[in-house]
């Protein structure tokens, strides 16, 4: 195996890795929206701060996502599956 595989077999496990994060993140989420009837509104000030947290997380895991999948060459161009 050379460096470079090696190096494409750390980015697949980085990349799995923050997907699994990013999956776990998503479903607190929606659990701390849906303990509150879906409603944002209903959330106390306390929720909202967490949500707002988590959220930026969230974000920040698929920023790394999107880098990782360029750098995997894993991005579509468009719905045809042509690059």
């Amino acid at each position: 195996m050379t460096a470079s595989d090696k190096d494409q077999l750390a980015l697949v496990a980085r990349y799995r890795e923050v997907v699994e994060a990013y999956e776990a993140l998503d479903a607190k989420i929606d659990d701390l929206i849906m303990a509150k009837g879906g409603k944002s509104e209903d959330m106390s000030s306390a929720d909202r701060r967490l949500y707002r947290q988590w959220a930026g997380q969230r974000n920040e895991l698929l920023n790394e996502m999107r880098l990782l999948e360029r750098q995997l060459d894993l991005m579509e161009d468009d719905a045809s599956g042509s690059k």
